[in-house]
């Protein structure tokens, strides 16, 4: 679970600070670097899997392919002087990893304050293409007994927080950086008190040095990479979702769709017999929350012939359709009835504009479905309330409407000024309304409700506007 984003010097994210709550939305007029902020956390989420320089080449790609420029990412790119970037992210990470030799671990610490600073080498000689440098990189650990400031989303301390925050260490660093003649030296410090750190030379790594973390040896490390490596951007295509899925294919549902037979057919498949048919009818029961669909029941049809799994619709009246009969919407809102029964999705999704191809008319049912993806703070994680975390953006106000203020940020930019006090360019802000959790401690940055009126008043479908001299 990511609770907290300090982005500076990525894209239009000049200065940007934000906490995270199980679910959060945010609301802005197109242009303003909403999904920019998805792009800094798909870009941690990558540099926990590839090199940095594929990291950067994927940032908003849902199909592992490579393109664009590493200077791309930086809000002066392809200006002369140096080019930074840092980042900070504190999260919650998993009680118990799995390495990649199939061994389980337990972190010593679950809450966790992840630090990653990079600058920009020119290509030099024959290279064609610069790289990413590696200035900085820290992984320290959050007391239980801090965990109430850091956490100021409404939850239950005692079922929720004393939960998930465990901690069985000093308040040592497992990941640091030191200066040695003026060359960055990472060093890993293993969970045993007693043991010695292992350095290396920060300039010269492809890598970040928790991206080289696959061993039970070091869990806590390994469990911050896990639980960035599950941060996912959920980009769904129509076209995958009404993909059949043969046997032999993946049965977890892909960032564009892909898969989602498959996907339904594993969650129902893992429980009982008898219970299959209730996971059928809860997702049919929630697929019936959209206005216009007659729905009676739906399975996965098996094919042995082909090798197929086909998603199949029966209607009341009798009528049985494919995945390939539905609308976008209807097939959108499917795949997260899907995910909402599939207690292996754990960690963050990231999705933009949920309501896109959803007829007015049933943005409340897309609403309560992506806020019910995620994790209820007045329960104790588990099977029946997996330990999941959304964001969404948007700029309808039909969604602006029917989302709980204290889950809402608004997005607009603003004119930051450089050393000189003069302005250098408008970066991303995002503002709470005020009164609500976030609100506290960010002194006259907020929203009243009057400032939103305009989003409130609006009829749905048309777009956002914020006056961006607003204090």
């Amino acid at each position: 679970m990511l609770t907290r984003l300090e982005v500076r010097g990525f894209k239009n994210l000049l200065d940007l600070m934000v906490e995270f709550g199980p679910f959060t939305c945010i609301a802005g007029e197109n242009g303003t670097g909403k999904s920019n902020v998805f792009d800094a956390i798909q870009f941690l989420s990558l540099l926990a899997d590839r090199s940095m320089i594929e990291a950067a080449q994927e940032v908003r790609d849902t199909h592992g392919e490579r393109h664009g420029d590493a200077r791309d990412l930086f809000w002066n790119g392809y200006a002369d002087g140096e080019h930074r970037m840092s980042f900070a992210a504190e999260m919650i990470v998993p009680q118990e990893v799995e390495d990649d030799f199939g061994r389980s671990a337990e972190p010593s610490s679950t809450f966790l304050r992840y630090e990653l600073e990079l600058g920009y080498q020119p290509p030099r000689g024959a290279e064609k293409v610069g790289r990413l440098t590696l200035w900085r990189e820290d992984l320290s650990p959050i007391r239980p007994r801090d965990a109430g400031d850091h956490l100021r989303f409404a939850h239950n301390a005692k079922a929720f927080r004393s939960t998930v925050v465990l901690s069985r260490r000093r308040a040592a660093p497992y990941i640091s950086t030191t200066s040695d003649e003026g060359e960055p030296i990472v060093r890993i410090h293993q969970d045993a008190r007693r043991s010695q750190p292992r350095p290396a030379p920060a300039l010269r790594a492809p890598t970040t040095m928790l991206s080289t973390i696959n061993r039970s040896d070091d869990p806590t490390i390994l469990a911050a990479r896990r639980e960035m490596q599950s941060w996912r951007r959920l980009a769904l295509e129509p076209s995958a979702l009404r993909t059949s899925d043969r046997y032999a294919d993946d049965s977890y549902l892909g960032s564009d769709g892909l898969h989602l037979p498959a996907t339904l057919h594993r969650i129902a498949r893992q429980k009982s017999p008898e219970d299959l048919a209730q996971v059928y009818s809860k997702v049919a029961g929630r697929l019936s929350d959209l206005s216009g669909l007659q729905v009676r029941t739906l399975d996965v049809d098996d094919d042995d012939k082909r090798e197929l799994w086909t998603i199949r619709l029966h209607e009341i009246n009798g009528m049985n359709l494919s995945a390939r009969s539905l609308s976008e919407g209807t097939l959108r809102f499917l795949a997260l009835c899907v995910l909402l029964e599939d207690p292996q999705v754990l960690g963050l999704i990231c999705m933009e504009e949920p309501e896109n191809g959803i007829h007015p008319g049933n943005l409340n049912a897309m609403v309560e479905l992506v806020r019910d993806l995620a994790v209820d703070p007045e329960e104790v994680p588990g099977p029946g309330n997996p330990f999941r975390q959304v964001l969404i953006n948007t700029h309808s106000p039909g969604v602006v409407q029917l989302v709980d203020e204290a889950d809402l940020l608004f997005a607009d930019t603003a004119p930051l000024a450089n050393n000189y006090g003069e302005p250098v360019r408008r970066g991303l802000r995002l503002r709470p309304l005020a009164g609500t959790w976030r609100a506290s401690g960010v002194g006259k940055g907020y929203l009243t409700r009057t400032d939103i009126l305009p989003y409130l008043t609006t009829p749905p479908g048309a777009r956002l506007t914020l006056d961006t001299e607003t204090a």
